[in-house]
């Protein structure tokens, strides 16, 4: 049947654009042809009467990979039907009362107050499960900490970074490649972050969007009332206007007038009914509440013609091709140029120079392509890096085709490897910026990591570079005594394995009891089975360890390192095979994570949620009433405090 065939494709891209978006902060196609194959699938599946298992149609957010300990939501968090007519916007109103307010662009965060005080932040994760990001939350820039209600409280938010916060962020990273593609991606990254000092410094603000629980508040059956309660409370609620069906239009402009001059990203608005009751009672489909509806903004479009495409190099060889062509005017400001992301997009768009193409903003605020009206498709694919003139090559993953250089001496490849290589989450190497790398590596100081540990041979002519000087130079050799001392996860995210970031090279490093040897040696399939790596990134791994000049760089740079042990000795692993979840607030560890990380270090495990695999809950309230101690109570857990964790399974250990 050819109406599945075609259903089968569309869920498969649909799936792979959605994993790369939402789990791995990339992008393989625009928003706009995501939508389009969306509505696509969503028709064919209304003519046919299927639905098939994975459909995006029904599933809802992304999956969480990384180490934070996971929750599960008391009731899904569903996504909202939408629109882009905005006669279908106001329709939904009718005569009926609605609240009209930004649908930001963000990450859906609910938070839990008890007693006053914040006691718990979830992400949305997939609707049904998400992470825990309590400690997190404590540094966003607006969260209350403390509130005058004392029952408890639980509510939903947005988590964002304004516009101007992301342009300061990405004004800071010199590698085009390694810039964030817009604020959603920079937030999700934030949020999530396992040490909260990094998402203290990303300045990440907290919008309420719905009251879930406040017990003992009569609001009148009005959610205008709720939210002026909420503000009453400290919290800082998302702009939202009161109107009826026939004022819903004029609503509608009054937003879009004001998006292209906002700092908040979003991308359209929420229609919600004031009256609680009524919207209730409205129910809900598999996948959408009705008592809200989604208007998103239709994207300004405007016609240009294609100057050229610009192939820029990066540290991982990966050769970006970027559009280039004649400005034009979209929300408010001049563009120029548009990542095209890969090979496939620009295959996909038949690009040619001269071509005319329909550019727009994603969100109004990352230029895109959207249709090329010719179609030329002469544009030739480089066989020549711009930058070294060595070879290329076009590899295909996961069904998307990208350019590389094939040269390892390539000296784009090399400055863009070392520039990470003393970032400060690799070696940490201070003194060293891409600047001084490019001048130390085009003047052969240079070749390979070892030998930045040498540059005590060309101390002489260091010291007469401009911009250096005998003081400099000092700073600089102390960096790297300094830096000899590390960690292996350190070690790891350095070496620049694609797809490898900070979290992923400290999963790696565990899982392999911080033994380097046993990593090398691990193949793409055993570690495409370990939590949160998969296969994209096993494949990287098992490649790059594969390759004999990598395994000789890395085993010139061992010699010049002092790798800091983080597993403690074989007899000291008392809690193999044991799983703990800890909850409530802690007096003798600063927090959550240094008992999980003393937890792991004696190799135990620790979950986000109580299930009959649970050997211990953690609370120092073991007669709380909470959602876990009841669970741990209904499937014979035990609860212990911190202090009889200590006694029992650490004993004298602990300081």
């Amino acid at each position: 049947m050819k109406q599945m065939r075609r259903m089968k494709e569309l869920t498969e891209k649909l799936k792979e654009a959605s994993k790369a978006y939402y789990q791995e902060d990339r992008e393989i196609m625009s928003n706009l042809e995501y939508d389009r194959l969306y509505d696509e699938l969503e028709a064919l599946e209304k003519e046919t009467g299927i639905v098939l298992a994975g459909s995006p149609t029904i599933t809802v957010g992304y999956e969480a990979v990384d180490e934070l300990p996971k929750e599960r939501h008391e009731t899904p968090m569903l996504s909202l039907d939408k629109t882009k007519d905005t006669e279908e916007f106001a329709k939904f109103a009718g005569e009926h009362e609605v609240l009209i307010s930004w649908k930001l662009d963000g990450l859906t965060i609910v938070l839990t107050y008890e007693d006053g005080e914040l006691s718990k932040a979830v992400t949305r994760g997939n609707g049904e499960v998400g992470e825990v990001i309590t400690n997190n939350a404590r540094v966003f820039c607006n969260v209350p900490l403390s509130i005058p209600y004392k029952g408890e409280l639980i509510l939903r938010g947005e988590a964002v970074i304004r516009y101007s916060d992301f342009e300061k962020i990405n004004a800071e990273i010199a590698e085009e490649s390694a810039k964030y593609k817009n604020p959603r991606n920079l937030c999700s990254g934030s949020v999530r972050q396992l040490n909260n000092e990094i998402t203290a410094r990303r300045n990440v603000y907290f919008y309420a969007f719905s009251l879930v629980r406040a017990a003992g508040v009569d609001f009148g059956n009005s959610r205008d009332r709720q939210f002026q309660w909420l503000k009453s409370q400290g919290f800082d609620v998302v702009e939202y206007k009161k109107v009826t069906g026939v004022q819903v239009p004029e609503a509608v402009k009054e937003f879009s007038d004001a998006a292209a001059d906002s700092d908040l990203p979003s991308d359209g608005l929420v229609s919600t009914y004031d009256d609680i009751a009524y919207g209730q009672s409205l129910g809900r489909t598999a996948k959408f509440p009705r008592d809200s509806y989604a208007f998103k903004w239709q994207d300004e479009l405007r016609e240009t013609s294609l100057k050229e495409i610009e192939w820029s190099p990066s540290r991982t060889g990966l050769i970006n091709p970027v559009a280039i062509f004649e400005p034009v005017e979209l929300e408010g400001t001049t563009v120029s140029r548009a990542s095209v992301h890969n090979v496939s997009i620009l295959k996909a768009l038949k690009l040619g120079i001269g071509d005319t193409i329909t550019v727009y903003k994603a969100n109004m605020i990352i230029p895109q392509i959207a249709e090329n009206l010719t179609g030329s498709g002469t544009v030739q694919i480089p066989d020549r890096c711009p930058v070294c003139s060595g070879p290329t090559s076009i590899r295909k993953v996961n069904e998307v085709e990208s350019l590389y250089c094939a040269n390892p001496d390539c000296q784009a490849k090399k400055l863009k490897a070392f520039t990470l290589f003393v970032s400060r989450d690799a070696m940490n190497i201070d003194g060293l910026s891409e600047m001084t790398l490019e001048k130390f590596i085009g003047s052969g100081y240079v070749r390979e990591y070892a030998d930045l540990f040498h540059l005590d041979r060309y101390r002489n002519e260091i010291v007469e570079m401009e911009g250096f000087g005998k003081r400099s130079y000092q700073k600089l050799a102390e960096s790297l005594e300094k830096a000899r001392h590390t960690t292996l996860p350190r070690l790891v995210y350095s070496l620049g394995i694609p797809n490898i970031g900070v979290a992923n090279a400290k999963v790696l490093c565990r899982e392999y009891g911080y033994d380097l040897a046993r990593l090398r040696a691990a193949g793409a399939e055993e570690l495409s089975e370990i939590p949160g790596v998969g296969g994209v990134i096993g494949a990287s791994v098992e490649e790059y360890f594969a390759d004999t000049e990598h395994n000789r760089w890395l085993d010139e740079l061992l010699k010049e390192l002092d790798i800091q042990t983080e597993m403690a000795d074989e007899t000291e692993l008392t809690l193999s095979g044991k799983t703990f979840v800890i909850t409530g607030s802690l007096q003798q560890f600063e927090n959550r994570n240094e008992l999980k990380n003393l937890i792991e270090s004696r190799g135990g495990k620790v979950t986000g949620s109580v299930t009959s695999k649970t050997d211990c809950l953690i609370n120092n309230d073991t007669m709380s009433v909470s959602s876990k101690n009841k669970k741990a109570k209904e499937l014979g857990v035990e609860i212990i405090s911190e202090q009889d964790f200590l006694d029992r399974f650490i004993k004298n250990d602990h300081a």
